[in-house]
């Protein structure tokens, strides 16, 4: 999966491009080289790979990134611009995210 930084500029939530090709995966963290291209890949943690591609799933890697201070605003951001079914699925994911991600998620579903 693309690494948080990757996935929050996807959705519109920094501007900032990465540099690098950076991606989590489940296995050993390793770098690979494709052609004139270094690709890094990073162990991620099981709730950071949960909902894979989804909408969802590119949320929570990119709430990851931003961190606890962040969170609240970019989740403001993600509850008007994700299908409902991609809210709903993350709602029923903060079981498997860190206490500072779920309670954010559950405080903006609150303020809706």
């Amino acid at each position: 999966m693309p690494n948080g930084a990757a996935e929050a500029n996807a959705l519109g939530l920094t501007t900032q491009v990465p540099t690098r090709e950076i991606f989590l995966t489940s296995g050993p963290a390793r770098k690979l080289r494709l052609g004139n291209r270094t690709v890094e890949l990073k162990h991620g943690s099981r709730w950071q790979l949960a909902l894979g591609k989804r909408a969802a799933g590119k949320a929570i890697r990119a709430l990851s990134w931003l961190g606890p201070e962040q969170a609240p605003s970019a989740l403001h951001i993600l509850h008007a611009q994700l299908p409902a079914e991609e809210w709903a699925a993350l709602k029923a994911a903060r079981a498997a995210l860190p206490g500072w991600m779920a309670r954010a998620v559950s405080e903006a579903n609150a303020h809706g």
